[in-house]
């Protein structure tokens, strides 16, 4: 029969054996996880380089962007809008004799606000003997005199040669300040898309001359970043316009130019 010394020893046996088994599966495990994180036994970092490339896509403009804006006074709000109201409906209907559509007619801004004049008060002064000093201002105020409307109309001309006739139309009405055209192509997707492609191209070009001139090879791609420049419109000087300013008989041909649409790209590669 086993003494209670023996069952003991055989526990502890267990047990050590236990442990040791414990501890190897503990020690395999984390080194797979050390090795797994490049930590101990795994491969470097890989080494990377980049490349840019640039590409361009020109294009003539296919629209127009006239802004002009009514500004009007009276006695009250009412009235203020009333004649912005009556301006705006010349500017309209003339909008239409030249097939402007609703949908390319936008308020961009309506307000108004109260307009004030300063009252001065003129107090008499007595000097010395009783002779009479000139007047001064003792206390004024800000007196209510009215209020100005204001409504801002942004006109989008897609027969981008009416820009000009557009233009002096418009300051006939009567509006009160008239800027543009801005000349843009209302669809840039597709002319950005062929920008990027090239701007790919290009860099993949540089990549293939200069892997060629390093004696390495290229791997797979780890990075993209893209940027673009957008066009810049040119621009028709505002013209500030009264009641009765005085507009040319023909309208002026306005040079259209050509837009530059670009991107620019950086590619970056491993090394294998």
């Amino acid at each position: 029969m086993e003494t209670l010394e023996q069952s003991k020893k055989r526990i502890f046996k267990v047990l050590f054996v236990f442990i040791i088994i414990l501890s190897v599966y503990f020690a395999v495990k984390i080194l797979g996880e050390l090795k797994e994180t490049s930590m101990l036994g795994g491969s470097p970092t890989p080494a990377i380089i980049s490349f840019s490339g640039h590409g361009e896509v020109t294009a003539m403009p296919d629209i127009a962007n006239v802004y002009f804006t009514i500004n009007k006074e009276a006695k009250t709000v009412k009235e203020a809008q009333t004649k912005v109201a009556e301006i705006e409906k010349k500017a309209l209907d003339f909008l239409k004799t030249k097939n402007v559509e609703d949908k390319d007619i936008k308020t961009e801004n309506a307000s108004f606000y109260p307009k004030y004049d300063y009252v001065r008060k003129l107090c008499p002064q007595t000097g010395a003997e009783g002779a009479v000093s000139p007047a001064y201002d003792c206390g004024g105020k800000q007196v209510l005199s009215g209020y100005e409307a204001s409504e801002s109309i942004t006109v989008k001309i897609r027969n981008t040669d009416d820009a000009g006739a557009v233009m002096q139309g418009l300051g006939s009405t009567g509006v009160s300040n008239l800027s543009g055209p801005n000349f843009s192509i209302d669809d840039e997707d597709a002319l950005k898309a062929e920008a990027r492609k090239k701007a790919i191209d290009d860099a993949k070009a540089k990549a293939k001359v200069l892997a060629k001139d390093l004696g390495v090879r290229l791997g797979k791609i780890t990075n993209f970043n893209e940027g673009g420049g957008y066009p810049v419109p040119m621009m028709y000087k505002t013209v500030g316009m009264g009641g009765d300013a005085e507009i040319s008989s023909a309208p002026a041909q306005l040079p259209k130019g050509e837009n530059i649409i670009s991107s620019d790209v950086i590619i970056t590669y491993e090394i294998k």
